[in-house]
């Protein structure tokens, strides 16, 4: 591979970098956000995840159906929490990431101009 190559792919990964660290950062931002904390962290993680774990044993939503609904709902809330932590893992590993990048590129435009 050669050098422009090689540039271009570590540029490509510091913007993704970039991108994951940016990410992290908002969904920060988000959390000590006071409306979202009651909203989503404790109103839709907690709250709502309560309420249909105990709908669930509920004797008129025992149905094939109701049971489904119920259980796709609580996937949902999973799911949704799963993908905050993974923004907030990817952003961590960016970061430890983002430096070894830019001194990779340092390195790689000195052996271009040499």
């Amino acid at each position: 591979m050669d050098i422009d190559t090689q540039i271009e792919s570590v540029e490509l990964s510091i913007k993704q970098a970039e991108l994951h660290i940016n990410g992290k950062e908002s969904l920060e931002k988000l959390t000590k956000n006071p409306e979202f904390t009651s909203i989503i962290l404790e109103g839709y993680f907690k709250e709502e995840a309560s309420r249909l774990v105990l709908l669930k044993a509920e004797p008129s939503m025992q149905g094939i159906e109701e049971q489904t609904q119920i259980t796709k709902s609580i996937d949902s809330i999973g799911y949704l929490r799963q993908y905050f932590n993974t923004m907030m893992q990817f952003g961590k590993m960016a970061e430890k990431a983002l430096e070894d990048h830019r001194e990779t590129l340092d390195e790689l435009r000195k052996e271009g101009v040499a």
